[in-house]
């Protein structure tokens, strides 16, 4: 039976499963890394390297102010590049940009896109600019990311194992509160005061796990630390955590309150009333790893600032998703439906009434 098409958002594993992996062009022997939902890098083996290729939209809001818009637009795409343990290198752009795009906007965008590039070490190689008829805000492009490193140094889920520990940066929700602050601080502020909403600001450049990914391997992959890395976005970080275990074919154990919360998170998400752990959250990465090394990652990301813990471990395929909360177990289900995007539209009809 053909699965129904998701009104929006990403398509389900099912879909892709349908449509997309049984027709995936001409065969390569090159290939390492192929299409697979939950898996955000694809990897091949050129000139004896290991090359990542990851491509996403380019997400421009406007309404964050243009410095943000294209902080945050760049940072989507490195972060999933820097999921394969290569550091991001290449960048390629398409740009079809709205008609009511004004120079002056244009020169502001693409200012803070070269700025964060050029900080990262990532190349702009290639790409296409213009304006069309029919192209509108948020996405107003596409853009494809590469790294290289050398074939050992990749990560990907086919390496994690069955006791590797589970480690996640950040917490829940950043990317939601990152945005509640960003585009409603009026709200904010009525409900928690004006120096609160203040500083939930900071949760916006959280949205980025280039860091998290760069430090992570640094203290070893594969038999030797990390396993595999994963972006919690869509569905957040329950969603993140469902998708790394069947991307690698097994289960989860997880310890709910083991998990971090950044501050000002738990407040935010009482106020729009979302489920934290169901709801987007870019910025958040999920981590796996071999345990002798698990400590040293925290501990390496501790001196980068940026607050992780481990949550759990990865069982095998028979033991299924189980989260402990409360001192009880019950299972790990994905939440299919991302709370944040109802929650958003409600927020911004409010804050226009």
């Amino acid at each position: 039976m053909t699965s129904e098409m998701p009104e929006i958002g990403k398509i389900s594993p099912e879909i892709f499963r349908e449509i997309i992996f049984p027709r995936l062009g001409a065969k390569s022997d090159q290939l390492m890394v192929g299409p697979q939902h939950g898996v955000d890098v694809g990897i091949v083996e050129i000139g004896g390297k290991a090359v990542s290729f990851t491509t996403d939209p380019v997400f421009i809001v406007p309404q964050y102010g243009w410095e943000r818009a294209a902080w945050f637009a760049i940072h989507i795409i490195a972060s999933d590049s820097a999921t394969s343990g290569l550091k991001p290198k290449y960048l390629s752009i398409d740009l079809n940009l709205p008609m009511e795009m004004t120079k002056d906007e244009l020169t502001a965008m693409w200012e803070v896109m070269h700025r964060e590039c050029e900080k990262m070490g990532i190349n702009i190689v290639t790409g296409h600019t213009a304006r069309y008829e029919g192209c509108n805000y948020p996405m107003v492009g596409g853009a494809t990311m590469v790294g290289i490193g050398e074939l050992d140094e990749y990560v990907t889920p086919r390496f994690a194992k069955a006791g590797d520990s589970i480690i996640i940066t950040k917490g829940p929700a950043i990317e939601a509160c990152g945005i509640f602050a960003a585009m409603f601080p009026g709200l904010i502020a009525e409900k928690y005061g004006a120096e609160f909403a203040e500083k939930a600001q900071d949760l916006f450049y959280q949205m980025s796990v280039v860091e998290d990914a760069m430090t992570a391997v640094s203290v070893g992959v594969r038999e030797d630390g990390v396993s595999s890395m994963h972006d919690a976005t869509e569905c957040g970080i329950w969603g993140g955590l469902y998708e790394v275990a069947q991307a690698a074919g097994l289960g989860a154990r997880i310890d709910k309150h083991k998990i971090v919360v950044a501050d000002g998170v738990p407040e935010i998400c009482r106020l729009f009333e979302i489920d934290p752990y169901a709801s987007i959250s870019e910025g958040s990465l999920i981590i796996t790893c071999r345990p002798h090394k698990a400590e040293a990652v925290v501990a390496a990301l501790e001196t980068k600032g940026i607050i992780s813990s481990i949550v759990g471990e990865l069982t095998t395929p028979e033991s299924g998703m189980v989260l402990i909360e409360d001192c009880r177990e019950k299972p790990l289900v994905h939440p299919i439906v991302d709370p944040f995007w109802r929650a958003f539209y409600d927020a911004a009809a409010k804050a226009q009434a």
